[in-house]
């Protein structure tokens, strides 16, 4: 059996499910049905996504590995995912991470040289600074 689209292959358009069939007696019920649950409506990529970071258990930097993504990438997917399912990424998840790698490698080389005391260099890291 083929798994269900969700998507109209012509104008990329939700589908909606009209018709449910029971093979074993034959009947057939019509009408507009909702979908069961949230993972009925992911994209192909989007679930496997979602699986790859299941059985990576979480773990963004293992997840980036293994996809060939680097940290930020992951973590954008993962928002994606997650207002997928119909959820709402906070404020502070969103903003997180967002300092460019060179920069944050920087803030951590001045701060072990001492140029850079430990308050300014936690402000900047978390892009308070």
């Amino acid at each position: 059996m083929n798994p269900a689209i969700t998507q109209c292959p012509i104008c990329q358009s939700t589908l909606e499910i009209v018709k449910l069939y029971c093979r074993t007696c034959d009947t057939s019920i019509e009408g507009h049905f909702q979908h069961t649950t949230p993972f009925q409506q992911l994209t192909a990529e989007q679930m496997s996504f979602m699986i790859t970071f299941i059985r990576n258990e979480g773990k963004i930097n293992r997840v980036g590995e293994d996809l060939g993504m680097s940290y930020p990438t992951v973590r954008s997917r993962l928002h994606d995912l997650i207002r997928a399912l119909g959820y709402e990424v906070g404020e502070e998840e969103e903003s997180a991470g967002t300092l460019p790698e060179e920069e944050r490698r920087a803030v951590l080389d001045a701060l072990s040289n001492g140029s850079l005391s430990s308050e300014e260099a936690l402000k900047r890291l978390s892009g308070k600074g």
